[in-house]
């Protein structure tokens, strides 16, 4: 029976959450595993649906993915810090590896360097994933 993630993703930014997306996913089945994917409103949201999915039972571990960019209030460090801190605090409390493939970042431009050539976010964070599912096995 195959390994089965989930990836929570925040669809504000819904072009973004796309791309997002489509890396993780694409990780997650190159290592044989099952993907369930649960889109929420946005960035704030991600710690709530990543500890539903992890209290399940049902996953290995989970991506969290989303965007955020600076806007011209303190609502970007408000929802940064919640959602950082919201995503950390479930896998503490569930021992279920949760990755953080949130895009903080300053414009669009930003966003989409995020998204391909060297580095792409959401592939990012489902390699966080299955690396910490494997040290959990190994210990």
């Amino acid at each position: 029976m195959a390994d089965r993630y989930a990836i929570v993703v925040g669809r504000f930014y819904e072009d973004l959450a796309e791309q997002l997306v489509a890396g993780a996913r694409r990780i997650f089945e190159e290592a044989g595993g099952e993907v369930e994917v649960h889109a929420i409103p946005g960035a704030f949201e991600l710690p709530l649906a990543a500890r539903y999915c992890a209290d399940s039972g049902h996953f290995e571990g989970v991506a969290c993915l989303g965007a955020v960019i600076r806007g011209e209030t303190d609502h970007y460090d408000y929802v940064c810090a919640a959602a950082a801190e919201g995503i950390a605090r479930v896998g503490l409390d569930t021992g279920v590896p949760c990755s953080f493939g949130v895009l903080t970042v300053e414009s669009r431009e930003q966003a989409l360097a995020r998204l391909g050539g060297k580095r792409h976010q959401g592939e990012d964070a489902a390699r966080a994933v299955l690396e910490m599912v494997a040290l959990r096995r190994a210990l």
